[in-house]
């Protein structure tokens, strides 16, 4: 799939204000300095379409584009080391929860890793809730080019073992670098294949 169209719709504080749930969406999340504005600006050949910084936890609303006049891309903001008070933290947390739980056209949460770190125990409970919540979400591998393919492909297994510990089925699991393009045509035609199965459920609506 190539992305012909990319818009900015708008940012919310709450799922209820999102865009009306009438096209197919899929939500993009990761700790705040895993490259999620990067991959974002990557898959749909915009720059600045995703506003990076330097500062983790820069994102702090729902921002919700939509791609192709097709489908939605909401980006949701990070987890881990946003540095701000408990309380903003925990409407954060409830904000990103809620809105997973209860957008009822959410097709798939990208969940995004740093491909060069070992299992993160707060991305493990994060997809452990979404397993629990039974919210389908897919993995990416970040910042493929900031190491050797052997380190890589080491810390896949790593987390492959992880994740069987407890789930009997792995999710699907894509491999990216934002500065090299890689895994950009594979996640696209993924989305893709996803959103061509729900036409049919979406022009009824």
């Amino acid at each position: 799939m190539s992305v012909q169209s990319a818009e900015f719709i708008k940012s919310a504080q709450t799922y209820k204000d999102c865009p009306k749930p009438d096209l197919p969406e899929y939500a993009f999340i990761g700790r705040s300095n895993v490259g999620k504005s990067s991959l974002i600006n990557m898959l749909t050949n915009k720059r600045d379409l995703a506003k990076t910084s330097g500062t983790p936890g820069k994102t702090q609303l729902l921002n919700t584009f939509l791609i192709n006049s097709n489908w939605y891309l909401t980006d949701l903001p990070g987890y881990g080391y946003a540095k701000v008070s408990k309380t903003n933290r925990a409407g954060f947390e409830r904000m990103i929860y809620d809105y997973l739980e209860f957008r009822t056209n959410l097709v798939c949460t990208f969940v995004l890793v740093d491909s060069r770190h070992e299992p993160q125990k707060n991305d493990l409970k994060f997809m452990e809730w979404l397993g629990h919540k039974q919210i389908p979400f897919a993995i990416i591998f970040t910042k493929l080019d900031k190491l050797s393919s052997a380190k890589f492909q080491k810390n896949l297994n790593t987390y492959k073992r992880e994740l069987l510990k407890t789930w009997e089925d792995l999710p699907m699991i894509f491999a990216t670098s934002s500065s090299s393009f890689i895994g950009r045509n594979e996640l696209l035609d993924y989305i893709n294949t996803l959103t061509e199965q729900l036409k049919d459920e979406f022009n009824n609506k």
